[in-house]
């Protein structure tokens, strides 16, 4: 006879179930028991706070200082004492420097001032009457003339310089000399590219002859005058 077994009657049929329920209420009770707890408790002797001692302390009574004031300043003496002065004031009369009708009045001749003579440079350009070249006397335009005449000086005279012409030098010379009050040159300078061509240009200006010199205002003045000489190699 063969036993049979009740469906409703297995016990492991819930088992795991169980077994979990009881797993975490475990876990939860000793979570709870190292959680716990737990203080000890003190007495606390609450006194009341005496305040009648405190206020029976006398606070003392403070005097403020009193300063005197300061004294009167000293009175004006009423009495004013009048002191005489013994010394006694010369007074100055001063005359009258306007003359009488009837006093004579004494002519100064009027005294004559010599002007002095200043050397001034007055340039050709300008000039009123500028320098007479010779053989211009009787020219209508002396300036011109005289232009001319400082040409034809200039190409009767002139002399290339042998050792420019072997070397090759050529260019302009500026000459730069002075008519001065007697018609006679003076300050002559030049300036050029070689020495030898200044020399040149300085031997034909040295052989200029005396002139009649410029005038400025009827006086006679001192002329700058300026000419390029020109060394050309042909």
């Amino acid at each position: 006879m063969e036993l049979k077994k009740n469906p409703k009657a297995d016990l492991t049929a819930n088992s795991g179930l169980y077994f979990a329920i009881g797993l975490a209420l475990v876990l939860f009770l000793t979570w709870q028991g190292i959680e716990w707890k737990q203080y000890e408790k003190t007495e606390y002797d609450i006194q009341a706070l005496n305040l009648d001692d405190d206020l029976d302390e006398e606070v003392p009574i403070t005097e403020q200082l009193k300063t005197p004031p300061p004294p009167p300043p000293p009175a004006a003496p009423e009495i004013i004492d009048v002191v005489e002065d013994e010394e006694e004031i010369e007074e100055t009369v001063i005359e009258s420097t306007e003359t009488d009708q009837d006093e004579e009045i004494i002519e100064v001749e009027e005294v004559e001032v010599e002007e002095e003579e200043v050397d001034v440079d007055v340039p050709f350009a300008v000039i009123e009457d500028v320098p007479v070249f010779p053989g211009c006397e009787n020219a209508s335009d002396k300036r011109a003339c005289f232009n001319q005449q400082m040409q034809k000086h200039i190409r009767k005279n002139f002399r290339y310089p042998e050792i420019a012409q072997e070397l090759g030098i050529q260019g302009r010379v500026a000459v730069l000399f002075t008519i001065d009050k007697d018609g006679s040159i003076t300050n002559v300078r030049m300036r050029g590219p070689d020495k030898n061509l200044e020399k040149e240009a300085a031997r034909i200006i040295g052989k200029l002859p005396k002139m009649t010199p410029g005038k400025q205002r009827g006086r006679a003045v001192r002329v700058p005058f300026s000419i390029p000489i020109n060394f050309r190699l042909q």
